[in-house]
């Protein structure tokens, strides 16, 4: 099979190469999907689990992305509740082989079906995105009705998700970004839009929960926001300071099947819209993580075309 793969650590986004690859092995409670659509996550090749297993043990070459929409044909011994034909999406596990991949092989529980009428290009944008989105909404930051979040990257993959669910639950929503996702930000549902270049972040006032996927001076600077029992949460990077009188988690999402059965009965129900930002074909995945413009949404891979 033809996979996107990566062997030398210090090459980077240089050293992505589309290669010939064997089929994979189906473990105990695994199914083989043919994938149709992957997403990935730009600063992936930093990660550990890239090169190694769980064991520390060298795997290269091994093949990133962890995320995907595709058709089961295989399962493995034990494997239940999913069956051979069925459309399905979800997250893969971080310490194998991933996604960019014709074929991969995934823990069923990872896994959801997903309706005929879902394109695999959508779904393939919503695993990840849509699992962080909620666990650290509610999950985490427990936010309720009438409460106010601010939601940082309000018009990338996981914050225009997370701008969707807030909304939902009945809360307020201050999105940021750059000046050019005002409009997308406000369109998903954020009330109010601050420009990270251009607005002072005091500006949102205190807020019951900050939701962060940047990192760095802004997760620091957004410590000051959060009243007096609200959360900070954020997936960037563990928090150096923590809230006066609130608290500060960072996590990193965990699989969830009957959660991505309700996101995607929100999607079918048009109450959830992934934003597919860009579709590139899989040999042009090295290009996609190269990228250094921004694009609203979510980068997804086309890998084959529905039959």
């Amino acid at each position: 099979m033809r996979a996107i793969t990566v062997r030398d650590r210090d090459a980077g986004v240089g050293g992505l190469t589309l290669t010939d690859m064997p089929f994979p092995h189906a473990a105990e409670n695994d199914v083989i999907v043919r994938v149709h659509a992957a997403g990935f996550t730009p600063g992936e090749l930093d990660w550990p689990a890239t090169w190694s297993d769980r064991a520390g043990r060298d795997r290269t070459p091994s093949i990133p992305g962890h995320e995907l929409s595709g058709v089961v044909v295989e399962l493995g011994y034990g494997t239940t509740g999913l069956t051979v034909g069925q459309r399905v999406f979800g997250p893969t596990d971080w310490a194998r082989n991933g996604s960019l991949a014709e074929y991969t092989a995934v823990e069923a529980r990872n896994l959801a079906p997903i309706a005929a009428d879902i394109d695999h290009t959508v779904a393939a944008a919503l695993p990840i995105s849509g699992l962080t989105a909620w666990q650290g909404l509610f999950d985490h930051a427990h936010l309720t009705t009438g409460q106010t979040v601010l939601i940082h990257g309000a018009a990338g993959g996981v914050g225009s998700i997370a701008v969707q669910l807030a909304r939902e639950a009945g809360a307020r929503v201050i999105g940021t970004g750059r000046a050019g996702d005002r409009d997308v930000a406000l369109g998903l549902g954020a009330q109010t839009f601050l420009d990270l270049d251009a607005d002072d972040l005091h500006h949102a006032g205190e807020v019951d929960v900050v939701f962060d996927v940047l990192g760095g001076d802004i997760l620091a600077r957004s410590t000051e926001l959060v009243r007096p029992g609200g959360t900070l949460v954020t997936i960037a990077m563990p928090p150096t300071v923590q809230p006066k009188d609130g608290r500060a988690v960072f996590f990193v999402v965990e699989p969830d099947r009957a959660r991505l059965t309700d996101l995607a009965q929100r999607l079918r129900d048009g109450r959830l819209n992934p934003i597919v930002g860009d579709v590139r074909p899989l040999h042009e995945a090295a290009s996609a993580f190269a990228r250094h413009s921004r694009t609203p949404g979510k980068t997804v891979i086309q890998v084959a075309d529905e039959q």
